[in-house]
């Protein structure tokens, strides 16, 4: 990718030209791409995918084996942002107020003693929950509650979490022994599921070159946090047709078994289909994808184009896709191959 202009944190307010902050939008997303992409070696598309979760305000479930660069990920980006990062490294002895804070007794300088509240790592703006199914059920829905409400609640008080918060999870695909998977329930939380491919020879390459030489880069600050909310605002303009948004709430539908939109292979292989937020995951990525795009309006290969990242995590596969090894991208591809852009018409 060329070099973008000279990254800088200060927001020029744009004019109310949808054309032009459009153009704005892409130019302060690629300068972001740009920094990220100095530090995290061979992984484009998982740092589109994260950026696209924070502008719209979701957050990110990141599969794949150690040593991928996970963690790297999200710390460049809490320093491109400039924004407060905490890691909580997940274990089965982790306790909710680990992660949420506690009231602690304090002694004032007149010598009273009283409680105050000290905060725990999630009030960070940028989250890193590492290895989140090493931890017990409970531990995890401290967290997820948090990233549902974006506030925490101790002993009846509401404490508001600083906008924006972003949350990225991870967890190890291959060790099942002592982790609690999450629940269906608990990954529905998460706008995407982004499964990390191992490294190829260049990028191995790259990654020793600049381990091993001390060849780090420093990625600069982009843009400041208010500066995100503003765009989170701006991308909910953009215009989705009927027939696109018809298209969308068809392959969520076709995901259900019972329903009279599924297709073979979702009756075959798929026990439970995804949720209400599945579609609405896809509509809101679809917005920044066609953004990027030079467009102001969603396009049916916007709807395909975010189907797998939104969807996978929130399917429900029964017995014989388990025992033949059938995967969720498996189904959802073939299924969104099998749902028709316009009702009535085959694919």
């Amino acid at each position: 990718m060329a070099e973008p202009n000279t990254p800088s944190n200060q927001l020029t307010e744009p004019e109310n030209n949808p054309a032009e902050k459009a153009k704005l939008f892409r130019e302060r997303f690629q300068q972001i791409q740009f920094e990220m992409n100095r530090v995290i070696v061979g992984q484009p598309e998982i740092v589109t995918a994260v950026l696209t979760s924070l502008f719209v305000g979701g957050h990110v479930l990141l599969e794949g084996v150690p040593g991928l660069g996970k963690t790297l990920l999200v710390r460049t980006l809490a320093q491109v942002l400039d924004l407060p990062f905490a890691r909580i490294q997940f274990t089965p002895d982790l306790m909710p107020s680990d992660i949420l804070g506690t009231n602690i007794i304090s002694e004032g300088p007149d010598g009273r003693r009283a409680f105050s509240f000290q905060r725990g790592p999630i009030f960070a703006q940028i989250v890193l929950a590492d290895e989140i199914n090493r931890a017990t059920p409970k531990t995890q829905s401290a967290l997820l509650e948090a990233m549902q409400e974006q506030s925490v609640t101790i002993s009846g008080t509401i404490h508001q979490l600083r906008k924006p918060f972003f949350v990225m999870a991870t967890q190890n695909p291959i060790e099942q022994e002592g982790t609690y998977p999450l629940p269906e329930a608990q990954l529905d939380r998460f706008l995407f599921k982004l499964v990390v491919p191992f490294c190829s020879r260049e990028e191995l390459n790259t990654i020793l070159d600049r381990t091993t030489r001390n060849e780090w880069a420093h990625p600069q600050v982009v843009i400041s946090g208010e500066e995100i909310l503003l765009w989170q605002r701006f991308i909910r303009e953009t215009i989705v047709a009927p027939q696109v948004q018809d298209y969308a709430i068809r392959i969520l539908l076709a995901s259900h078994p019972g329903s009279p939109f599924s297709v073979p292979i979702t009756r075959q292989y798929i026990r439970s289909g995804a949720s209400p937020r599945g579609v609405q995951a896809m509509i809101l990525s679809a917005k920044v994808f066609a953004l990027l795009d030079h467009r102001f309006h969603v396009s049916f290969a916007d709807i395909r184009r975010v189907g797998l990242l939104t969807l996978r995590h929130r399917i429900l596969l029964n017995f014989e896709a388990q025992a033949e090894n059938i995967s969720p991208d498996t189904i959802l591809n073939e299924l969104m191959q099998n749902v028709p852009e316009h009702e009535g018409k085959s694919s």
